[in-house]
């Protein structure tokens, strides 16, 4: 249904964008001690309106020519962003850029998001319930 589609959608690319946040400064965390490791990040506002826009067009030609009807066409409908460089406030000395105490707070601040974005779909799932019920 278009009407469930339109509620889910912005909510399902953020979680998937929020997640693949999380992994990426997880992933900073774990090569602190690593030399040359280079920490990433993603720009959440950049990919999530680069993820609602590739839906669009998607819908705009949804119909895939396939050789087979076994093939599947399309592609994944997963949300993902382009992982970037950060710029470090101090490198150190073996050229590792993770500073631990940017990492953390950017880890908890991201998992601050995920939750409340997971709150917000919890919120839309509620309505939807309560209004087939008829309340």
């Amino acid at each position: 249904m278009k009407l469930f589609e339109n509620v889910f959608n912005l909510h399902e690319k953020a979680l998937q964008l929020r997640e693949q946040h999380l992994e990426v400064i997880s992933r900073n965390i774990a090569n602190v001690d690593t030399p040359n490791f280079k920490a990433r990040g993603i720009d959440f506002q950049d990919a999530l309106q680069k993820a609602l826009s590739e839906d669009d067009d998607e819908k705009q030609s949804s119909d895939v020519y396939t050789t087979h009807k076994n093939h599947l066409g399309g592609s994944p409908d997963r949300a993902t962003a382009d992982l970037l460089y950060t710029v470090p406030f101090n490198t150190s000395i073996d050229g590792n850029t993770v500073e631990m105490s940017v990492e953390q707070a950017k880890y908890g601040k991201a998992a601050a998001k995920y939750q409340a974005t997971l709150r917000f779909l919890e919120s839309d799932i509620g309505g939807i319930r309560k209004a087939l019920r008829g309340e």
